[in-house]
């Protein structure tokens, strides 16, 4: 299993990603796709059920593809998993299938990766009912700076949507949250994360390299532990 070094631009979520020199990835794979990891450097993966490739017909199937790809020491965390109010089965399947990877990440002791959309009330009233010891991070998030407070005093970490983190107005949001919850992505789009580094660094009055270490610190926090 390769881990980002010292050094490395951490692009936190890819869909199809490649590495490249100085670039650690971590990759998602979706449980409908059948695609298992490969021991390649500077990649490791997350693996889980994306709620818009869910349904009645093929959830237990699912759910039996992650129980048994999440123990290969390559997928390091769960996800990306969660609720999506404009696209995917009914809000009773979301909660219950997103309830059995996170019963899965305990067992494990892997993280969750969480894609939710227009769901909050539903992601925290299941974080309340299973009360995870497991970190989660929410991957693209462009939300306010109530919402994202009210996702760190549960001890989320959040990972900004790269489009959101580029515009001008999100350095307000990025300069109240506390640094060492944050991680940044591409989420396979055609976008440099080093431009989205620069970006970030020059919003948070500090070098890029200063954000390289800090990301790196909250790599080890959350994903390994």
């Amino acid at each position: 299993m390769y881990l980002p070094q010292p050094g490395d631009y951490i692009d936190i979520h890819v869909h199809g990603g490649s590495p490249a020199s100085g670039i650690f990835i971590l990759e998602s794979l979706m449980a409908h796709e059948e695609k298992l990891p490969v021991d390649v450097s500077g990649v490791a993966y997350t693996y889980g059920i994306h709620p818009w490739f869910l349904n009645e017909e093929n959830h237990k199937q699912l759910i039996s593809c992650v129980e048994n790809a999440v123990i290969q020491a390559e997928i390091i965390a769960i996800g990306e998993a969660g609720f999506d109010r404009l696209r995917g089965p009914s809000p009773e399947l979301q909660r219950r299938v997103f309830e059995e990877q996170i019963i899965i990440s305990e067992k494990i002791l892997k993280p969750v990766v969480i894609h939710c959309v227009r769901a909050w009330d539903e992601l925290l009233a299941v974080h309340k009912k299973l009360r995870p010891k497991m970190p989660w991070l929410i991957h693209g998030f462009r939300g306010n700076v109530e919402l994202a407070d009210q996702l760190l005093t549960k001890g989320m970490f959040l990972s900004f949507w790269f489009e959101f983190v580029l515009r001008p107005e999100s350095r307000n949001l990025l300069r109240h949250l506390p640094a060492d919850r944050i991680f940044l992505e591409t989420d396979g789009a055609d976008v440099d994360i080093r431009s989205i580094y620069n970006k970030v660094s020059t919003d948070l009055d500090m070098s890029v390299d200063e954000l390289k270490s800090i990301i790196l610190k909250n790599f080890n926090k959350c994903l390994i532990g």
